[in-house]
């Protein structure tokens, strides 16, 4: 009862799927950007298969434009750079130095940080001007990001949620790229009387935070502590920086597990364990506790998704009975009771993806499992192959306790639709899987080495 993965795929055999997606992604992108009134604020997911928007925080809109740098990336077609470059001058400032939000990671990296990547490869002409305006925007977000801070003492804390000072999102673990970038570009935080704060420093804190506090490890911490499970928040007391609670704001309970902040960890770890050793001097304390946390979160991912790697909402949800024995068959996102989550596969596969390149001989299994994820999303029922759709990446769920997903006539759960990080999130799996295929370099947020302006 678990992923039935396929040991015989590479990223070879799985290029026809991920070329078709970015045929049919090139649609989709300029649709959307045709039809989106930027009144309205940013798109977050769809509904009968239109782009619609939803207040709550402006986490979506680096996803968007950061979707047409990727589109642009793997195949070359100008308009989508071009698109990319515009949207991000014209409208992604705000979000820079928005200090509301622990997002910056999603929206400034997949925008700014993008196009700044394609520089350092030589995908894009040098601009030592245009070079300097993604990295002063990269620094100014990973200071931003990282003055939104909790301090639980003895150097320890977390970058804390929109929630509040007394709450950790699982979610961050991939913002942390905002900082990490930031810190690589030689910033630092500056605190009252000029003090610098190290911004890999607090990088390492609220990771080590995360990985104590929102992983479980089979250690009975609680009644529910099975090893891998993982929780979408921590919440703590502020007063004495004690450890209180899990809790849930997009899951079902605080203790079951969501599976897109399951797949938020898996991505977040393994990307953080490739930024830190790729460090001149990797700190071996950090990268052995987030080792063990992307493994524990992977494994439980593994066990506790469909046989073709696509899970379940949440993994407590409270109809998952009336399914069967749902986990050894390839999910259903038509079934009655309970919603598959495409956008956790999509991110979770991402993840698999790194881990296994970072284990190295070790790592096969995850590889495959996240080929064997791949497989499933880059094909019907999950790629969107009807015109008249935005959405890339269908049967993705936003808020399943607040009701926003749609459910279409005839249809008793949300199934059909798709979202800003699903579709973004899929691009990049993608983009992975073509770039080790085609021989090209792989695909990191931070380069080797900071190639010097030269004005």
């Amino acid at each position: 009862m678990a992923i039935k993965i396929n040991a015989q795929l590479t990223a070879r055999a799985l290029v026809p799927k991920a070329r078709r997606l970015f045929e049919l992604s090139s649609h989709k992108i300029l649709d959307l950007e045709k039809s989106w009134d930027a009144s309205r604020g940013t798109p977050v997911f769809t509904v009968k298969g239109r782009y619609a928007t939803r207040g709550w925080t402006e986490w979506t809109q680096g996803f968007q434009f950061g979707s047409a740098v990727l589109q642009f990336d793997a195949t070359g077609e100008k308009k989508f750079l071009a698109l990319g470059r515009q949207r991000t001058l014209e409208r992604m400032a705000s979000h820079v130095s928005h200090l509301g939000v622990h997002d910056h990671g999603f929206n400034n990296v997949s925008t700014y940080g993008n196009l700044l990547r394609l520089m350092w490869e030589g995908r894009i002409p040098e601009n030592p001007y245009e070079q300097a305006f993604y990295e002063l925007a990269l620094k100014v977000s990973g200071a931003v990001q990282a003055a939104r801070w909790t301090d639980l003492g003895n150097d320890r804390g977390y970058i804390y949620s929109f929630n509040g000072p007394h709450s950790l999102f699982i979610d961050t673990m991939r913002s942390l790229r905002s900082l990490a970038l930031a810190h690589q570009l030689g910033h630092a935080l500056m605190g009252e009387r000029d003090r610098p704060i190290s911004l890999l420093d607090r990088l390492l804190a609220h990771a080590r935070t995360t990985a104590e506090f929102a992983i479980y490890y089979g250690k009975r911490r609680d009644a529910y502590d099975v090893r891998g499970r993982t929780a979408h928040e921590s919440i703590f007391n502020v007063n004495d920086g004690s450890y209180r609670c899990p809790n849930s704001q997009q899951g079902y309970s605080p203790f079951s597990t969501w599976t897109r902040g399951l797949a938020w960890a898996i991505c977040g770890f393994a990307e953080q364990l490739e930024f830190l050793a790729s460090l001149p001097r990797p700190d071996p304390g950090a990268l052995k506790q987030f080792t063990e946390a992307a493994a524990a979160t992977a494994d439980f991912y593994i066990a506790n998704s469909c046989a073709d790697g696509v899970p379940m909402w949440d993994t407590g949800a409270p109809n998952l009975y009336r399914l069967g024995d749902y986990l050894n068959r390839p999910a259903d996102p038509y079934n009655d009771w309970e919603p598959v989550d495409s956008s956790a596969a999509a991110i979770a596969g991402q993840g698999l993806l790194r881990f296994g390149n970072y284990l190295g001989r070790k790592g096969t299994r995850y590889r495959q499992a996240a080929f064997t994820i791949a497989q499933a999303l880059f094909d019907e029922p999950y790629l969107s192959t009807a015109t008249k759709h935005q959405g890339l990446l269908l049967h993705s769920v936003y808020h399943r306790p607040n009701g926003w997903d749609h459910i279409s006539r005839g249809q008793k759960i949300p199934n059909g639709e798709s979202s800003m990080w699903g579709d973004y999130h899929a691009r990049e799996l993608a983009l992975m899987i073509l770039r080790e295929a085609e021989g090209r370099p792989y695909l990191t947020f931070f380069p080797k080495k900071i190639p010097a302006l030269n004005p």
